[in-house]
């Protein structure tokens, strides 16, 4: 028989570890349906257009995407009937059987949550975790400057920003994913997440770690960029689905840095 979107999509459920947040707004199809049958399975960070075309051209008609289609949390469509790029991108999902999913809440609900885990690895933070889950690391001193560079390199970016003196000692890192940065004050040198609010929020980090390094108190925060933070999450994710979607294949759409230094 052949494998449908829905039939993915319960096995997804059937392996996920932990129940599925049936009540999310995110976690829903966003093009096509259930009854779509699949040619190949792609993960992605973003299902921007250009990943549901090189998708698409690869042979893989259902997109899983972390992040939003419709440049907003909920893809809600509200003003977007007659928006150029809209049509464009919901007309080519629909002439060519595209069939797009979100998996966001649910994916961060599995555990170990895929996208912390793979960004340690790629990061080669993984084995200075502690204690292991606290997504709290005690690594080898280096400088803030140091630090950023390799991790730049790691993970390929042009756009990475620091906060910080870059001579600074550090050594006691948090890290997070996406928009959740951790808090630089308190026992830790240097914080790391994909972005953050730079002031009136709950934590303005960016002015406490300048004000720190004026005061010359070691203190960093290293701003990845949304998608590079969980972009290798999609990666392990496209992993993990192959051990259970053998039917067709499955691959990582990578969608790299948005960013670019002007």
């Amino acid at each position: 028989m052949a494998l449908t979107a829905g039939d993915v999509l319960d096995r997804i459920k059937k392996n996920l570890g932990v129940p599925w947040q049936v009540n999310t707004t995110r976690d829903t199809y966003k093009a096509g349906g259930p009854d779509t049958v699949v040619t190949g399975v792609a993960t992605t960070v973003m299902s921007t257009f250009d990943q549901v075309r090189r998708a698409h051209a690869d042979g893989l008609n259902f997109i899983l995407t972390h992040e939003t289609t419709y440049w907003n949390d909920r893809d809600l469509l509200d003003g977007l009937a007659d928006d150029p790029v809209y049509k464009a991108k919901s007309e080519f999902c629909a002439k060519n059987n595209i069939v797009i999913h979100r998996f966001h809440d649910n994916l961060h609900a599995m555990r170990p949550d895929f996208t912390f885990q793979a960004l340690m690895r790629v990061t080669g933070w993984t084995q200075y975790e502690s204690p292991a889950g606290s997504r709290r690391f005690t690594l080898p001193e280096t400088t803030l400057g140091a630090l950023a560079a390799d991790i730049a390199k790691r993970l390929g970016s042009k756009a990475l920003r620091v906060v910080g003196d870059p001579a600074a000692k550090v050594s006691k890192a948090q890290m997070g994913v996406g928009y959740g940065m951790p808090r630089a004050a308190g026992d830790v040198d240097v914080v790391m997440s994909g972005e953050a609010q730079e002031t009136d929020g709950a934590v303005d980090n960016t002015e406490y770690v300048l004000d720190a390094a004026a005061l010359g108190v070691a203190k960093g925060q290293i701003i990845l960029g949304h998608a590079i933070s969980e972009e290798p999450g999609m990666e392990d994710c496209a992993e993990w689905l192959r051990g259970f979607i053998t039917e067709v294949p499955v691959k990582l759409v990578r969608a790299g840095e948005p960013y670019w230094p002007g």
